[in-house]
């Protein structure tokens, strides 16, 4: 398995697209319970092979990502060849951006002596949506990149 396999809950969301998926390898509803009941191997098998395919599907359209600890803001811009990194830390450590008084004091402080914003680019390895799929796991979020574009015009 390349990636990681989808939860009880995404595969309900994505029970159609699954016996799609199973349809084109010519599996019938019958013969996957019965997939299940005497080869619970293959049936897993399976079960990875879908949600790699759907990782792949969703990581192939990840153009920006979103990380944020309580001191620091980690804004990712993905292409197919690098991904840039605009960072911002909080250097007083009370302040917490994870809450909504925290963000609220870094949204009004940008220029404060406690803010430090930094950019960075980094060349993609040879298979770009495992980059991806690595900062998801450590917990980025996919957006549509307004606060990337926001940050950008100030590091510039």
């Amino acid at each position: 398995m390349k990636y990681q396999r989808l939860s009880q809950e995404q595969f309900k969301e994505m029970h159609q697209e699954f016996i799609n998926f199973l349809a084109s390898q010519s599996i019938t509803a019958d013969e996957w319970e019965e997939i299940k009941k005497n080869k619970p191997e293959v049936a897993e098998e399976e079960l990875d092979i879908f949600s790699d395919l759907i990782w792949e599907g969703v990581l192939r359209k990840v153009k920006y990502l979103e990380h944020y600890s309580p001191q620091h803001l980690f804004l990712f811009s993905i292409d197919e060849d690098f991904i840039t990194l605009i960072g911002v830390k909080v250097k007083n450590e009370t302040i917490n951006i994870t809450t909504r008084e925290g963000y609220r004091w870094l949204q009004q402080n940008l220029a404060h002596e406690d803010v430090e914003l930094y950019t960075s680019k980094k060349a993609l390895k040879a298979d770009r949506n495992k980059d991806v799929f690595a900062l998801i796991q450590q917990g980025a979020q996919i957006t549509k990149g307004e606060l990337f574009a926001y940050f950008q015009k100030i590091v510039e």
